[in-house]
């Protein structure tokens, strides 16, 4: 469940999608997180507590924790589904659930280089909670940024393990990372257009989004584009990853009992790193809708703001001007 791409493309453009793969409505909404907020790790007494540096657009799960988002550098967060992830012992560290450990990076780092080096070091040990559908909350990170770095971070019997490097592009969930980077090198010796592996297994879904980010144009295509301002390659780039995302999703109705890492895709988000443009593309209505960041307040003292999806909710066009001063959620506890 989930799959998260990030391409590269000529004149330094970054673009970076995911899709949430889930078996039920998580509830999502949007939220605007200014600069200067109060956090703490929801785990009770002797967790940590952190002022946040930099404000964030964020996807909410259930209200409860952020499981996609950009802030105002243009660092992405994304929070996938992993079985295998073992946080360990607590071994003095502070906790912070898992419910903010995107939100922490978000919070916290303006680049990937800046987020890996902090994170190495374990500021906080992850606690994870119990959610609202039953099962744990069993997952792991990808961050990326606006000069094409990229880092994934899982938690493997109990250690905390880092992929960092402009090469780690895809990510989707099981087997542990490591893994998917063997299966898909045997995919690269098939050779994509020969063939290419067609279930909705997240190892399969690796293969196919990884074929299909090195093949899309990464300048203009003059053959589809006979008008080239500058900013049709942002938005051939945009409509790409777009592409990549739904060719790598689950439609709705598709489940497998007893498989955590196989369910409906439920909304997808695009982030054009450069623009400072955040998609939202949702599994039950037609409309594709963004938030352009610069129409944002993020600024220390600015409100939160929430942008309401959940209940059937659906926008087009740029979206900044209906977010609505909103308590923010309160992050679940672990």
């Amino acid at each position: 469940m989930c799959t998260r791409v990030t391409y590269l493309g000529d004149n330094n453009l970054v673009v970076t999608g995911r899709s949430m793969d889930w078996g039920e409505d998580m509830q999502s909404d949007l939220w605007v997180f200014p600069a200067g907020m109060a956090r703490n790790g929801a785990c009770g007494a002797g967790s940590l507590e952190w002022t946040s540096k930099y404000g964030s657009l964020i996807v909410s799960g259930y209200n409860i924790g952020t499981a996609d988002g950009v802030n105002e550098k243009g660092l992405v967060g994304n929070l996938l589904y992993l079985a295998e992830s073992d946080y360990g012992t607590l071994n003095g560290k502070a906790p912070v659930s898992i419910t903010l450990w995107a939100q922490y990076a978000l919070d916290n780092y303006a680049t990937v280089a800046e987020a890996v080096a902090g994170l190495e070091l374990e500021p906080f040990r992850v606690k994870s909670p119990i959610l609202p559908n039953g099962r744990a909350a069993s997952l792991h990170l990808s961050l990326s940024d606006p000069s094409g770095d990229s880092a994934i971070l899982e938690y493997i019997e109990g250690k905390l393990t880092i992929h960092h490097g402009r090469e780690y592009q895809v990510m989707t969930n099981s087997p542990v990372f490591d893994q998917q980077l063997a299966l898909n090198a045997y995919w690269k010796t098939i050779g994509g257009n020969e063939f290419l592996p067609g279930t909705i297994s997240a190892a399969d879904r690796f293969a196919r989004a990884s074929y299909f980010v090195g093949v899309v144009p990464k300048s203009i295509d003059k053959n589809y584009i006979s008008a080239v301002p500058e900013q049709k390659m942002q938005y051939q780039a945009v409509a790409s990853v777009m592409g990549i995302m739904r060719s790598a999703s689950t439609p709705l109705g598709i489940t497998t009992p007893g498989k955590p890492n196989v369910s409906s895709t439920i909304w997808r988000t695009v982030t054009d790193h450069q623009n400072m443009i955040y998609y939202f593309d949702s599994a039950t209505t037609p409309n594709t809708f963004w938030v352009d960041l610069k129409d944002v307040d993020l600024s220390k003292g600015a409100p939160v703001k929430k942008l309401a999806v959940a209940g059937g909710k659906y926008y087009a066009g740029n979206a900044a001007s209906l977010f609505v001063s909103t308590e923010p959620f309160v992050f679940g506890t672990a």
